[in-house]
C-alpha cells in the first residue's frame, strides 16, 4: 500500500535561492503528496517564491515570525498529514529520483522508522570546490561512518515516520544550530541505526566566502557546546592549536630542525582527506584555478578551526548559565 508522504522545507530570507529547491521538488519521478512549507517571518519575497508553485505542488505555506529553525520543523511535521516525513532544505537542488530513492525503504517489509539520505557539493566557483571538498563527506566515507554508527544524517536528506518524530519529543526548540544532530542522536537512541538511501540526493551550496563560513561553523560549535556535543574532538583541537604547535615551534627554535617534523607530518595526516577528495574534483579545471584550490584548502581547514574554538566555549557558558 502507498504511504503517504510529506516533504517538510523550512525558510527565512530564501528567495534569491528557492526557486531551485522547488524546481527540483516538481521535477521528482516520485511526487510527494504534500509538501510543508513554514517560512520563519521573511522580510524578501521569499513567500511569493513558494506561492507561485501552488499550481505545480500540492503545498501549504505557514508563516511563523520569530521561529527557529527547530520550531520551523516542528510546527511543519505537526501540520504535515503524511505519515511519512521527508526533511529538507531551502538552498539545495534534489536529484529527481530523491523522495522516490528516500522512501523506497519505507516500502519494504519490516520498514524502518529513519532513512538518511546523502548529499553531495553542488559547488559553482573554484572557491566552493574547495570548500566541498574540505568539509563534506563522500560516499564512501559516509559508508565507514555508518560501519561505526557514526553518521548523522543532516535534516536537508532524511526522512522519518511522524511517530518517531513524537517518540522522541520532536527537534530541540531551545537550540538555534546543530539541531538535526541532537535530534539524530535521539532517533538512534530510540531506533538504533538508521537505513541509508545513497541514491536519495541533495546538491548543496557549499559556502562561497570565508567569511560566510567562518560564521556557519561559528554557530555550529556554539550550538555544540549548548547541546554539550562531541567534547572530545573540541578538546582535541585546542591541544593541538593551543599546547602541540607552539610546543613544537618552541622546540623547532631552541634545539634544531629535527624538531620541527612532526608539523609536516601532521599536516600530511589532517590534510589527506580534504586532498583525496579535491584532486579528482579539480582534473577538469585549469592549472591556475588547480593551484589555488590547493592553497585554499588548508587556510579553509584553519578557519573553521578557529570558528569553532571561538564558538564553542560561548555555547558552553550558554549551557552552564542555564543549567
Amino acid at each position: 500500500m502507498r504511504r503517504k508522504v510529506s516533504v517538510i522545507v523550512t525558510v527565512k530570507n530564501e528567495g534569491r535561492a528557492l526557486r531551485k529547491l522547488m524546481d527540483s521538488l516538481c521535477a521528482q519521478t516520485r511526487r510527494p503528496d504534500e509538501v510543508v512549507v513554514v517560512d520563519g517571518g521573511s522580510t524578501d519575497d521569499t513567500v511569493e517564491v513558494v506561492r507561485e508553485y501552488t499550481a505545480r505542488l500540492p503545498l501549504r505555506i505557514l508563516v511563523r515570525p520569530g521561529a527557529n529553525i527547530s520550531q520551523g520543523r516542528n510546527t511543519a511535521v505537526d501540520a504535515a498529514s503524511g505519515e511519512i516525513i521527508a526533511s529538507t532544505d531551502a538552498g539545495v537542488r534534489l536529484s529527481p529520483n530523491w523522495l522516490e530513492e528516500l522512501i523506497k525503504p519505507f516500502e519494504r517489509p519490516n520498514p524502518p522508522s529513519v532513512v538518511s539520505g546523502f548529499f553531495l557539493p553542488d559547488p559553482q566557483s573554484i572557491f566552493e570546490v574547495a570548500m566541498g571538498a574540505t568539509v563534506l563527506p563522500t560516499l564512501g566515507e559516509v559508508n565507514l561512518q555508518r560501519r561505526f554508527r557514526r553518521f548523522l544524517p543532516s535534516s536537508r536528506s532524511m526522512a522519518f515516520t511522524k511517530e518517531a518524530w513524537e517518540k522522541v519529543g520532536g527537534y530541540p526548540e531551545w537550540l538555534d544550530y546543530c539541531e538535526d544532530l541532537v535530534f539524530d542522536l535521539k532517533l538512534r537512541d530510540a531506533y538504533g541505526p538508521f537505513a541509508f538511501a545513497p541514491k536519495a540526493i541533495a546538491y548543496f551550496r557549499p559556502r562561497s566566502s570565508l567569511g560566510d563560513f567562518f560564521v556557519q561553523y561559528y554557530r555550529y560549535a556554539r550550538g555544540d557546546g549548548k547541546a554539550d556535543l562531541w567534547r572530545q574532538r573540541h578538546a582535541v583541537r585546542y591541544l593541538t592549536y593551543l599546547v602541540l604547535i607552539p610546543l613544537i615551534i618552541f622546540l623547532g627554535l631552541r634545539r634544531g630542525p629535527l624538531w620541527w617534523l612532526p608539523l609536516p607530518v601532521g599536516c600530511a595526516i589532517v590534510f589527506w582527506t580534504p586532498y583525496k577528495r579535491l584532486l579528482p574534483m579539480i582534473a577538469n579545471y585549469s592549472t591556475w584555478d588547480k593551484i589555488k584550490a590547493i592553497l585554499l584548502v588548508p587556510i579553509i581547514r584553519v578557519t573553521g578551526d578557529m570558528a569553532k574554538m571561538i564558538g564553542y566555549p560561548l555555547g558552553v557558558i550558554w549551557r552552564l548559565r542555564r543549567r
